[in-house]
């Protein structure tokens, strides 16, 4: 059974590019042998992350996930199963910052800034779902 799983957490401390990169590189380097597809979002210390696969292999990453001090304010926004996966063509993907459209934002929240916590799993999911159909996810593979 597939299974998608959507969080944000806040990131301890704030990370660099460089260690950005190491996160998506290891997880590139697992998930294809996890069946774990998806993307993740960075900005400003706040991770989204959409992670899709067995319920089994999600959870038990959600769960190292949590536990994984580089995260606080760990919280689902949304959990379902699914037919099939909407990130099938990434490993992890990311999505690009510099992409990403401040009237999108404006559409989905208040303000121009990524803040999850502020909106709804619902709300945080069409916006994913916005991305993909403007290309502001990068890294396939």
């Amino acid at each position: 059974m597939l299974v998608r799983l959507m969080y944000v957490s806040r990131a301890v401390p704030a990370l660099d590019p460089e260690e950005l990169q190491s996160i998506l590189r290891a997880s590139r380097a697992q998930n294809p042998a996890l069946g774990i597809t998806g993307v993740l979002c960075y900005s400003d210390g706040i991770f989204v992350q959409v992670l899709e696969g067995g319920r089994s292999a999600v959870n038990r990453l959600y769960a190292r996930i949590v536990g994984d001090p580089r995260h606080t304010e760990v919280e689902i926004l949304s959990y379902e199963e699914i037919g099939e996966r909407r990130f099938a063509g990434w490993s992890m993907g990311q999505v690009s910052i510099a992409r990403l459209n401040p009237a999108l934002l404006l559409k989905y929240s208040e303000t121009a800034t990524l803040d999850p916590y502020a909106v709804s799993g619902q709300v945080s999911k069409a916006l994913f779902d916005e991305l993909v159909a403007t290309a502001a996810i990068v890294g396939q593979s």
